[in-house]
């Protein structure tokens, strides 16, 4: 029996060493016993050195297998090693092996690398950072449990996308750490040395009980297993049995089939549409998770739709997500948005009462260095996105679109809008008014601080005849 000693349980390379020498000596598989390397073992360079030289040099397998061996090994199965040997050894006689998928091991080995492709891409869409200090010495950490073991593979992902942040990613097997130059991976810790939770904690819990609808449920979607690698883990149990709670209970289940007093046709209207505006704002959603329109969707870290109440009366458009927002999923959360928190308040406009969405829902940018710099949607990328904005639209049916800046404009009235020309009066458009006004982000960048001051006061003023046009409309019903 030749007992190969690998030195850790992701060891590919001196799997593939260990594995070509073997074949070429014929020694099979189950002559092979595979282990990992302990401190008070050999390396496994010097089992493998006790082969004799193999008589023939050389032999060929599937590229295909290469990649599916990388894949596999990641899993938790103990006998991935000798699975993939088996299947190697069988390679050298049945080149097509891997096309027989009603074989076992083949079957086998195509289930493992789903699973590890599958355990990445949850990593990659439920990991969540939480923001330790703040400013110039913030550093975000993110705890998540995999399945398998997948960090390594995974971690270049929130390199390339959170490339201007410092980050560190806790997990049981291995962490990985991002300085703005390198990846760097150092041995595993326990939940207990996570940082406790930040302020963006609570503005995940706050974002999921806002969006959560029992009527689609879904409880299966997502392993509970992955509930605890998420912010809102805390709320998710609750908000599920107030559900089941719900639907269960006999007395609404009796009162549902029992026949139904006529409403008043007024009332009755506006609880259906606000019931189909929910549904509607929350398919889309899920819709546009999955665009891929225009090109920004592949550095993009996600699609950022809009969020607010379906029903209403004002809705605000912006540009497009900037770095904050793309991390965060929300539109409107960083500097911009804080600007624009302060303008809604001191016009007199509840921002909790405003659908605040985008013309364009990724985020558009350069790299440079450790920093992701902002770059202008173009045309094409407008247009390929304004169907979310018109779908947008039509369910909420607002009385009053307020565009922020000149893309914003392009994309509410459909053609280049000069902002000074149009600014300060309502435009109506295909049924709705328009008001035109410049982006929060464009008082952030004046450097002079009295003409700041001056366009502040100009763009309160703006979203002022917003705020006078609602209540006027509220009157007049």
């Amino acid at each position: 029996m030749r007992i190969i000693v690998l030195d850790n349980d992701t060891d590919f390379e001196g799997w593939r060493r260990a594995a070509r020498r073997l074949a070429l000596n014929d020694v099979k598989p189950a002559e092979v016993a595979w282990t990992i390397r302990r401190d008070d073992e050999l390396s496994s360079a010097s089992c493998v050195n006790e082969l004799p030289d193999a008589p023939q040099a050389q032999f060929n397998v599937p590229a295909i297998f290469v990649e599916l061996a990388k894949a596999a090994i990641l899993h938790r199965n103990d006998e991935r090693f000798a699975l993939l040997y088996r299947l190697l050894w069988r390679l050298r006689s049945h080149h097509d092996l891997l096309s027989a998928t009603d074989d076992p091991d083949v079957a086998e080995v195509h289930a493992m690398a789903r699973a590890v492709y599958c355990d990445i891409d949850r990593m990659h869409t439920h990991l969540r950072f939480r923001e330790i200090g703040r400013e110039r010495t913030a550093h975000y950490v993110a705890w998540f449990e995999p399945e398998h073991r997948i960090v390594e593979l995974a971690a270049p992902f929130f390199a390339g996308r959170f490339a201007d942040m410092p980050w560190s990613i806790l997990t049981p097997d291995v962490s990985a750490h991002w300085d703005g130059h390198a990846i760097s991976i150092t041995p595993g810790v326990a939940k207990s040395e996570v940082p406790s939770e930040d302020r963006l904690e609570e503005a995940w819990r706050r974002h999921d009980n806002g969006l959560f609808n029992p009527a689609r449920l879904k409880v299966m979607e997502m392993p509970q297993a992955y509930w605890r690698n998420l912010p809102e883990d805390s709320i998710i149990k609750p908000l599920i049995e107030d559900a089941m709670r719900m639907t269960s209970d006999p007395f609404i289940a009796r009162k549902a089939a029992e026949p139904r007093k006529p409403q008043d046709p007024p009332m009755a209207r506006k609880q259906t549409q606000d019931a189909q505006a929910r549904d509607a704002i929350a398919a889309l959603r899920d819709e546009a998770a999955d665009c891929r329109a225009c090109p920004l969707w592949k550095d993009a870290t996600q699609t950022v739709f809009g969020e607010g109440p379906q029903n209403a009366t004002l809705m605000l458009v912006g540009e497009q997500p900037g770095d904050k927002e793309d991390l965060a999923g929300h539109p409107f959360v960083g500097p911009a948005g804080q600007m624009l928190d302060r303008a809604l308040e001191d016009a007199g406009i509840d921002r909790a009462s405003v659908y605040i969405t985008n013309a364009v829902k990724h985020f558009k940018f350069v790299p440079r260095g450790k920093v992701r710099l902002h770059q202008k949607p173009n045309t094409p990328e407008i247009r390929a996105c304004r169907q979310w904005y018109e779908r947008e639209l039509a369910a909420i049916k607002p009385e009053l679109v307020v565009a922020l800046g000149a893309t914003a404009a392009q994309s509410v009235l459909g053609k280049i809008t000069p902002i000074n020309k149009n600014r300060g009066r309502l435009i109506d458009h295909d049924g709705t008014k328009v008001l035109v006004t410049v982006h929060p982000s464009y008082l952030l960048r004046l450097p002079d601080e009295k003409a700041k001051a001056l366009e502040y006061q100009r763009f309160i003023d703006d979203l002022k005849i917003a705020a006078d046009q609602l209540r006027n409309s509220a009157r007049a019903a």
